[in-house]
């Protein structure tokens, strides 16, 4: 930025908001404590402050924001208390790929070496989840801090942080220092062409090949690509197994289904194949351990993915580090076209009749008739996630979204941040009791901000998935109790936010009626308490 950018600016919190501005930061999403009072109190009138309750659903909201958009959010964070709250959340952030600008307060920069009341020790507390971790040297330098940590999320796809002490605020913003950081950075999606003939070439050996498809390519372009790439190989396309999104629409008759996540049935299902192309997928994500090879021996692995960390951990034949629909879109122009096979569509589960006693099967199979397709579903309910996969089909990008990481407390959250982004497109969570309890304050934040959000809460009163993995591994029960006492709408009146308890599949169709076509122009959230048989 010009030297003089910021001149006459009198404190360094007056530079930082300047910069905000210029990044488009102006919503701030926080659980405010003492450290941040100075940065907060009298906050512009131009920026929005967003409260959550906890710091697991500040970061899950400002994930839903980031992830809507497709740049960063901005989450504030108090000191060691709030970072070490949200940890778990920025793990998410990362492995969702979320880019976050994520501000922690700190104790006063001038006793820090006194470990004072409130000091943290902060730079390591989260790990290596952020892509980038800084506590600028002197006051000055935040403003430049907050500019590098933008682009640091951008570019790393995940929460990058900045410590900021709490008397940094008033220290004067010189004159004539500079902000470092850029002020545009343009990131380059063309992809290489020898690149793309060298895995033309190994396509084009193939006599079976299959596409596996991950979160990296759910983008409009991407999923225009991928379907062009499949028809050109008139070969089926299998969905990663625990994808955070899909990346291919699950109506189109080359849609395979999702990819089993242990090696034994993995290996069957891609069997008959002699090459498989992972797009914006590892190679392959796993649950349980299970011995043996991935694929059968023969079977050629290659990878196209623009997280290095994915093309340096995956056992590949060959790796292509660029932007994956640049490079669908290349080799579709590249190859030539094959014979389509007449393939069925994939063979779902009757629709369950009305009158037995309700069931996951139930609530989605009626979801399923009902949602129209720009529908975004966040997905937190482990023990109905098979179901679910099955019966409600993503028909557009960004269509399905769950936590990566695999950890409780994304759905409700990220379903208000995703609502705040595209306030265009009905937005709904389906999660499980248990896992709504992880960050069930969101719902507050959705009352008080009027985000019209659908929240469909999955309730069996008790840890169904836990219940299971206990009877598979051991054949006995674990130690845990149920809890089927926890009234879930009544916690969400609690909040503010309206419910309704669902026990019949007379009341459920009847809710539905009402609510999913309008879901797209709501302004009030409204949860709603399914009572399930397990």
């Amino acid at each position: 930025m010009p030297a003089d950018e910021h001149a006459g600016r009198a404190t360094v919190r007056e530079a930082t908001f300047d910069v905000l501005r210029e990044l488009g930061l102006t919503t701030i999403f926080s659980n405010p404590g003492s450290t941040e009072v100075a940065f907060l109190s009298g906050m512009p009138d131009d920026f929005r402050f967003v409260l959550g309750l906890h710091e697991g659903a500040v970061v899950g909201m400002a994930s839903g924001v980031a992830i809507g958009r497709g740049r960063p959010a901005f989450a504030l964070l108090h000191t060691t208390a709030g970072l070490g709250n949200a940890v778990s959340a920025l793990a998410t952030a990362r492995v969702n790929r979320a880019p976050l600008v994520v501000m922690v307060g700190q104790q006063d920069r001038r006793h820090l070496a006194f470990e004072p009341f409130l000091a943290g020790r902060l730079e390591g507390l989260a790990g290596e989840y952020p892509v980038w971790v800084d506590q600028p040297v002197r006051p000055q330098d935040v403003p430049g801090a907050l500019v590098r940590a933008y682009h640091e999320a951008l570019t790393g796809r995940g929460p990058a942080m900045v410590i900021v002490p709490q008397d940094d605020w008033l220290a004067r913003a010189p004159a004539t220092h500079e902000i470092f950081g850029p002020q545009r950075v343009l990131r380059a999606r063309i992809a290489e062409p020898e690149a793309i003939d060298e895995l033309a070439a190994l396509l084009v050996e193939s006599e079976a090949p299959a596409i596996v498809v991950g979160a990296g390519a759910d983008t409009p372009e991407g999923w225009d690509a991928l379907v062009a790439l499949a028809e050109k190989l008139a070969c089926p396309v299998w969905q990663e197994a625990f994808g955070a999104r899909a990346s291919f629409p699950q109506d189109h008759p080359l849609f395979a289904g999702y990819l089993p996540p242990g090696r034994a049935r993995l290996r069957d299902a891609l069997n008959a194949h002699d090459t498989v192309l992972a797009v914006g997928a590892p190679i392959f994500r796993q649950y349980a351990y299970e011995p043996g090879p991935l694929v059968r021996l023969g079977t050629r692995l290659a990878l196209v993915t623009d997280d290095p960390e994915e093309a340096h951990r995956s056992p590949s034949e060959l790796t292509i580090l660029a932007d994956p629909a640049a490079v669908c879109r290349g080799l579709a122009e590249r190859l030539e076209s094959r014979p389509m096979p007449s393939r069925a569509l994939r063979v779902r589960s009757e629709r369950p009749a009305p009158g037995d006693p309700l069931t996951a099967g139930h609530v989605l199979a009626a979801l399923a008739e009902r949602l129209p397709p720009e529908a975004i579903v966040i997905e937190e309910s482990p023990s109905s996630r098979p179901e679910l996969n099955e019966r409600l089909i993503v028909r557009q990008s960004l269509g399905l979204l769950s936590a990566a990481m695999g950890g409780l407390g994304f759905a409700v959250p990220a379903a208000v941040g995703l609502r705040m982004a595209l306030p265009e497109r009905p937005v709904l969570t389906v999660v499980g009791d248990g896992a709504s309890l992880y960050a069930i304050q969101a719902l507050w934040s959705a009352a008080r901000y009027r985000v019209g959000a659908l929240f469909v809460v999955m309730a069996n009163g008790r840890y169904a998935i836990m219940d299971h993995l206990a009877s598979v591994n051991t054949g006995k029960p674990g130690p845990w109790p149920d809890f089927e006492g926890i009234d879930i709408a009544a916690m969400a009146r609690a909040f503010g936010c309206p419910a309704a308890r669902i026990e019949t599949h007379d009341q459920l169709v009847e809710q539905l009626d009402e609510v999913i076509p309008t879901l797209g122009a709501r302004e009030q959230p409204l949860l709603l308490e399914m009572a399930i048989v397990a």
